[in-house]
């Protein structure tokens, strides 16, 4: 199977966790009524979305823009991890479609699986699924909340970085940069690994400090 040593490791940073991982190490679940479509975050009149901003921002004491900017840094994030982690092993990441991918609330901020998964064995196959799977979400996410799209695909390029600097040792840069828009040129190469070009909006928090990786540690920083 082309991704047994995924699930094997998706498995291993389970367990690391203590069994939090937003994402199921095997990927694909048969839903019972614990998960919910993703398609219906991108719903209209978006009731689901904006109640799960409203709760992100509640839990953060935070504007609306930012609870929403928050939300897709841990949604997109665990959306983004097994395409990664797939990747930075063999070059064979997992690819969800929007209409198969489901999520529950967990204590990751939410887990998601999806009906039926495929691999993609190129770079231009995985912009193909971020632009089918991942940006109605952006879209609706920008729309309801005022917050921009660069900011939210900023967390997107991140979340490629991260696993593959921290799970699995791979050039996230050389990806970001063969896959091109929405994630290229989001993320800069520094001494010790890299940089957002972009703010995740964590910093504005009450008494928050800078994420490691945040753009105002450097002189400009774009929204």
């Amino acid at each position: 199977m082309p991704l047994a040593e995924l699930t094997g490791v998706l498995e291993r940073v389970a367990a690391e966790r203590g069994g939090v991982l937003g994402v199921e190490p095997r990927l694909v679940v048969e839903p019972d009524e614990s998960w919910t479509p993703l398609g219906e975050l991108t719903r209209e009149p978006y009731t689901l979305l904006s109640s799960l901003i409203d709760q992100t921002a509640g839990l953060y004491n935070a504007p609306r823009h930012v609870g929403a900017a928050l939300l897709w840094k841990t949604l997109g994030y665990w959306l983004t991890f097994p395409m990664a982690v797939g990747w930075a092993l063999n070059r064979q990441a997992p690819v969800m479609r929007h209409e198969d991918i489901y999520f529950k609330r967990s204590d990751a901020g939410v887990t998601i699986a999806a009906t039926s998964v495929s691999v993609a064995d190129s770079a231009e196959a995985i912009r193909a699924a971020l632009l089918q799977a991942h940006e109605p979400l952006v879209n609706a996410i920008s729309g309801q909340a005022r917050v921009g799209r660069r900011t939210l695909w900023g967390s997107t390029a991140e979340a490629f970085a991260h696993p593959m600097t921290v799970v699995v040792k791979a050039d996230y840069m050389g990806l970001l940069r063969e896959v091109g828009r929405p994630v290229d040129g989001l993320l800069e190469q520094t001494a010790d690994g890299y940089r957002r070009r972009t703010c995740c909006l964590w910093v504005t928090l009450p008494e928050a400090e800078a994420c490691t990786t945040c753009c105002v540690l450097r002189e400009s920083c774009a929204a």
